[in-house]
């Protein structure tokens, strides 16, 4: 089993984010919806923000990409950490799991 890392420096991530071409995103961000905003970090053909795609509803279950200012600024406030594994050679996981920060 990969060994892992507990990241809440927003270099870091960010750092974890870029070398897997990652781009901050928030699920369900309607205020009409009752919950707190999910963060993800999402990859690949999923970061990509097809500007003609039809508006949903408001709670439709899908996620907005994010500036990592906004992003940050809901991690910190929720007191969450990003669980990742460690880089292994010629392996680069994108799998990631949010926790929160021990103590809180």
């Amino acid at each position: 089993m990969a060994e892992t890392l507990t990241l809440t420096d927003h270099d870091a991530i960010r750092d974890w984010a870029a070398a897997r071409a990652g781009s901050p995103a928030i699920v369900d961000v309607s205020p009409e919806s009752g919950t707190q905003p999910m963060l993800r970090i999402v990859f690949g053909q999923e970061a990509y923000e097809d500007v003609d795609r039809p508006e949903r509803p408001p709670n439709s279950g899908g996620y907005d990409l994010v500036e990592w200012d906004e992003w940050f600024r809901l991690f910190d406030q929720e007191q969450l950490a990003l669980v990742v594994a460690e880089d292994q050679p010629g392996r680069r996981e994108s799998s990631y799991e949010m926790i929160r920060r021990a103590g809180q």
